[in-house]
């Protein structure tokens, strides 16, 4: 019986360490089988890419479009302000508010509209007010109510030229916008499109970066926005379900065309870090459900594997000489060996999320030897820090002292210290 009981504790024991091996191996082990055909988890503040499938895809990108369109709006408006509906707001299909060509809404109701329930009318409406400030006179003084076809699809392009132009500003490399509210579309310069890079990007800019960023998490942040207008009620629920779901997430939004199959883009914080999150192409009906399994499985990934790593934590100084040689330097003996000291010009260290076990690559270069005159101060080196075979960071290793080179004046005054021990110097010969 004595055996037996051994036995089992033996068992047992090889069973818990099995386990917490496999624990180990799956915290540390990329996604696998996303249903998402492009996607991407990024460290929102250095915009460091940690995890991506597909990633540079130009795709279709739904409603996530409509992220950028509330940035650009926050960006450009007072959300007091009054926004007049046009008989083209009026006919966007569904999903809609149901505006009708003549009523006015505030902007700041149209905003939890777009976000919330992702209406495409809201949208629009959104885009001619202000496309129509872009476009100064280059549009009849109207009410934007009074908005023929024409004249909204030319406040429509002003609104996602501005669009386009501001995701190339804040760093995106492959975004093209043609509709406000995602809506598949294509142009003579071609096809609405993003990239999950692009999208993860903008929304570290809209929750990290903008000056409106306050307002646009507050926004996307709300559970559900009642109001009144027009002699009607509305109310709008966030359909962000992953808000729920994970304690963290900060923001998102979601999306879906044929085109585009189901999208996410969202944020989540988790012990001082921000992750961004982009899944395109993930799913179609009847497979809704998808992106959030995806989600879940990257922002895991992200808070389970990566940690802060400094370039302050670079112990720099040990890997530098304690001096170095400079030839024809004045020394205080004739046959002396002149050296001088160095530093480093340390700057604001950079801080990256990086994958557990990843360090800095650090590059040290610097002059071996000098040829006086050097003077405190000058650039002999620099210090790269890189990952990856990016570089972050470089800082100028400079001398920490002064030498003059040897000289007639030097020379006179060495020979006179052998003759003449207790004379430093005679003026009176120079």
């Amino acid at each position: 019986m004595k055996k037996i009981k051994i036995l089992w504790r033996m068992v047992i024991l090889v069973c818990v360490i099995c386990c917490n091996l496999c624990t180990t191996v799956y915290a540390t082990e990329e996604p696998s089988s996303l249903y998402a055909q492009s996607a991407v988890l990024m460290d929102a503040d250095s915009g460091r890419v940690l995890f991506a499938k597909n990633a540079e895809n130009p795709m279709a990108m739904a409603s996530t479009t409509k992220i950028m369109t509330c940035i650009l709006t926050l960006e450009n408006c007072s959300l007091d302000e009054m926004v007049d509906i046009s008989a083209y707001a009026s006919t966007m299909p569904k999903v809609k508010l149901y505006v009708k060509q003549g009523e006015q809404y505030v902007l700041r109701d149209l905003l939890y509209s777009l976000m919330l329930e992702s209406h495409n009318d809201a949208a629009v409406a959104i885009a001619e007010h202000v496309g129509k400030k872009l476009l100064g006179n280059q549009i009849e003084d109207k009410s934007v109510a009074d908005y023929n076809t024409e004249d909204s699809k030319l406040a429509m392009a002003a609104f996602a030229k501005a669009m386009t132009d501001k995701a190339a500003e804040i760093g995106c490399t492959d975004t093209y916008f043609i509709t406000p509210n995602g809506l598949d579309a294509t142009s003579d310069k071609g096809e609405h499109h993003s990239t999950a890079t692009d999208m993860a990007r903008i929304m570290a800019y809209c929750v990290l970066n903008s000056p409106k960023k306050d307002d646009f998490l507050a926004i996307t942040q709300t559970a559900s926005h009642s109001f009144s207008a027009n002699g009607r009620s509305f109310n709008c629920n966030n359909h962000n379900a992953l808000r729920t779901q994970m304690s963290g997430v900060i923001s998102g939004k979601t999306g879906f065309t044929n085109k585009a199959g189901y999208c996410y883009v969202g944020a989540l914080e988790s012990e001082g870090r921000t992750y961004t999150l982009a899944l395109l192409a993930c799913g179609w009906p009847y497979n809704k459900n998808y992106k959030w399994e995806d989600a879940k499985k990257l922002y895991n990934y992200g808070t389970e594997n990566f940690h802060y790593l400094s370039t302050e934590s670079v112990d720099v100084a040990g890997s530098l000489p304690e001096s170095i040689r400079v030839l024809n330097g004045q020394t205080e003996e004739i046959g002396g060996l002149a050296t001088v000291n160095v530093r480093v010009e340390r700057k604001e260290p950079v801080q990256l999320l990086v994958k557990n076990g990843e360090a800095w690559q650090v590059d040290i270069r610097f002059e071996e030897v000098l040829h006086a005159p050097v003077r405190e101060g000058m650039e002999i080196g620099e210090v790269t820090y890189s990952l990856d075979g990016k570089n972050y960071l470089q800082e100028k290793i400079v001398l920490a002292e002064s030498i003059d080179g040897i000289d007639l004046e030097w020379c006179i005054d060495k020979i006179l210290q052998l003759f003449l021990p207790g004379e430093k110097s005679l003026p009176i010969f120079l």
